[in-house]
């Protein structure tokens, strides 16, 4: 079974209609804004459906009222009927009350001069308690090995790079789209051929998102390339990205058909497979090798050591284990980077 995730179908083309025209102006304000401080349009698009998820409350409601005129009543009645009524988690709550304590923030900042007496009252009301909702999935390398034994049994070799590049890079789904043929030639080894070391790929952030260097782990990798570089070239695959749309004229591959795939490995394992979880697998097997937090840091591209701790699945009793032994106090043993 896949994760269960709360699907919102409440934004029909229908209601978006009926939604007042103060309301959507103040939107489409809003989305210019974003795009002229250079914001990603993934989160563009994201922004413009979680207020839409909010209009469309407003609507069927509290009359329709112009955002502007909400109270903190108001953010209340709708926390409560993202939570209660919806169904959302409260992450996701905190989510879509964010979107709107940005549009708030927006008003306040650039459109003072029409509303001086507005304040972003989003955060007046407190949060729901940030509780998991879902079991996370945490794999074992036998567990993967064999779910890409299978798809190189079954000839699903751009399906089993894919995967393979999200178990040796621990990049994010979108990042794993973005990766180009060049990025795996052998000029683009390092660490004495221990590791890939892609050019600077776009990853999420602000301002359009930041590019950075992405490394793969290449002796696990490198078979899956292979096979999958092979299968190109029978096929006559001629596009600069690894994993093109359609037959390569139309771009890299998207999220949609890489997200089927996730609920095909869900079916495949019998376990919740999602592109995530691959991330903390990277992490906790770079943390097992003895790899220092602020290597891992630097090769995964984060700003903060603190991430570590986040994506590492280590419980504290493997943990001390490292250091202990029958004969005491030890040395925790460190693999170099070409064993993982």
């Amino acid at each position: 079974m896949s994760r269960k995730t709360k699907m919102n179908a409440i934004t029909s083309e229908d209601l978006l209609k009926q939604v007042n025209p103060e309301n959507k102006q103040l939107l489409d304000d809003f989305l210019d804004y974003l795009k002229s401080v250079r914001r990603s349009e993934t989160t563009i698009a994201a922004y413009k459906n979680d207020i839409e998820i909010a209009w469309v409350w407003c609507l069927q409601n509290i009359g329709n009222i112009y955002f502007i005129n909400w109270t903190k009543r108001n953010i209340v009645a709708y926390q409560n009927w993202l939570l209660n009524n919806n169904e959302n988690s409260p992450a996701r709550v905190r989510r879509l009350k964010a979107a709107l304590s940005s549009l708030s923030n927006f008003i306040c900042n650039v459109l003072d001069d029409e509303y001086p007496n507005f304040k972003n009252i989003i955060n007046k009301v407190e949060n729901p308690v940030n509780r998991p909702v879902r079991k996370k999935t945490v794999w074992g390398e036998d567990e993967l090995d064999s779910l890409l034994n299978i798809l190189v049994e079954n000839k699903k070799y751009k399906k089993a790079c894919f995967l393979a590049l999200g178990i040796c890079s621990g990049r994010r789904k979108a990042e794993l789209c973005r990766f180009k043929v060049s990025d795996f030639s052998d000029d683009h080894l390092v660490c004495g051929g221990s590791l890939y070391k892609s050019d600077p790929i776009k990853t999420k952030g602000q301002a359009g998102g930041k590019y950075i260097n992405c490394y793969t782990l290449a002796k696990k990798f490198k078979p899956y390339l292979d096979l999958w570089i092979e299968e190109r070239n029978k096929l006559k695959i001629n596009s600069e990205w690894l994993f093109p749309a359609g037959d390569g004229t139309e771009g890299h591959i998207g999220i949609p058909t890489v997200n089927s795939w996730a609920v095909s490995f869900t079916t495949l394992t019998g376990r919740d497979f999602y592109w995530h979880s691959l991330r903390h697998l990277f992490t906790t097997n770079l943390a097992r090798a003895g790899i220092p937090d602020n290597v891992i840091t630097q090769i995964v591209g984060w700003e903060s050591a603190d991430m570590c701790k986040v994506y590492t699945d280590i419980d504290a009793d493997e943990q001390i284990g490292m250091y202990f032994n029958e004969d005491g106090i030890v040395a925790p043993k460190k693999k170099d980077l070409s064993e993982l």
